[in-house]
């Protein structure tokens, strides 16, 4: 009963295959290999316009060295409270920004609103050269809460992002997710809507390493080839984050994988809802987030049940009111975070429900 997070699964099959086939053979380093070139040639397909890519091997320098190339040392980035940049990369997006800084502003269910950006702006900035300048803005996509931009969602905070002189910034790392939820293609949920530079996650997808920093406008990217090789996070042998891309990509994988996960999420989801524990918030990507009472909690533990408990005071993403998505009240309860992926099958969500209805 694996629920602790999507990097805890495997590899997809296809994606493993083709590393194999990768292995055959020499290609030249650093990136000039026909693998590639084919790949990059893919994903200007893919968001149906010539797009710059950059492999990498972790999330955190996809969204470290985009950040750092989208604002100058003594620019800000605005991005949610509890977005994995601000919180869970060690500071990288600073280090490699050079002294940039994350400001975190909080929102309901991990998702940014107009007025809380523009009350920000108010805040922290406009007394020049005294205040950093806002440089861009970031978005988490799937957020942090599990949920899901909406195209028009995009749409405003980047016309405000964007009239305030701020690029915008995306986080994928389950960007499948969202696409998979979503009623669109990838172009309207990013370029379409405003968005000038995407963190693209294959890793949380099934990949083994794999993340591309695609730039919309390929004349921002000038110098990010050189920003990555300094940052350290150019890798010799390229083709292996090529091919588990390729393969990602290939018969629409990424999106049937991620579609999956999805369905393992909603489907635990409505079992949790039947057994009286309405998830937090709406689940719109492949993360259930769900009060336990701490007994209960307990004994799935003991039984075996991989979870993480979320410790926070206040609690993250801004948590309902009593009374709204939740049932009954909060002494008692621990809140947890479920997460599904390509490798989770029904007979796990079944045998975490019949635990759970059978010790609650």
């Amino acid at each position: 009963m694996e629920f602790a997070s999507d990097n805890a699964a495997g590899v997809a099959p296809a994606i493993l295959d083709a590393v194999v086939r990768a292995n055959a053979g020499f290609a030249i380093a650093y990136g000039d290999d026909a693998l590639t070139r084919r790949l990059e040639r893919r994903i200007s397909e893919l968001f149906e316009r010539d797009v710059a890519v950059f492999l990498v091997g972790t999330g955190t320098a996809a969204n470290a060295l985009a950040l750092a190339h989208l604002s100058p040392p003594w620019g800000a980035v605005l991005c949610h409270s509890e977005a994995h940049a601000i919180v869970h990369e060690c500071g990288a997006p600073e280090f490699f920004g050079g002294g940039l800084r994350l400001v975190g502003i909080e929102g309901e269910g991990g998702k940014l609103q107009p007025q809380a950006i523009l009350a920000a702006l108010d805040r922290h900035f406009g007394l020049r050269p005294h205040q950093m300048l806002p440089a861009a803005l970031s978005l988490t996509q799937a957020s942090e809460c599990g949920t899901v931009y909406r195209i028009d969602e995009i749409t405003a905070l980047a016309t405000l992002a964007h009239e305030r002189g701020m690029a915008v910034h995306m986080d994928g790392a389950r960007f499948a997710n969202a696409i998979a939820r979503l009623d669109a293609t990838p172009a309207e949920v990013t370029w379409r809507a405003g968005v000038d530079v995407l963190s693209f996650g294959a890793t949380k997808g099934g990949a083994l390493a794999a993340e591309a920093v695609v730039f919309f406008d390929p004349a921002r990217a000038e110098t990010m080839a050189e920003r990555r090789k300094r940052g350290g996070h150019l890798v010799s042998k390229h083709r292996f984050l090529a091919a588990q891309f390729e393969a990602f990509l290939a018969d629409n994988q990424w999106l049937k994988l991620a579609a999956h996960a999805n369905r393992m999420a909603d489907l635990l989801a409505a079992h949790l809802a039947s057994a009286k524990l309405k998830p937090v918030w709406p689940v719109e990507a492949n993360m259930v987030f769900v009060r336990l009472p701490q007994a209960l909690h307990e004994r799935l533990q003991a039984a075996g049940a991989h979870y993480y408990v979320i410790h926070a005071d206040p609690p993250p993403c801004t948590l309902p009111q009593a009374g709204e998505g939740r049932e009954g009240g909060t002494s008692g309860h621990v809140l947890v975070r479920l997460v599904t992926s390509f490798a989770t099958t029904e007979a796990s969500v079944e045998d975490f429900i019949s635990l759970v209805k059978s010790a609650y």
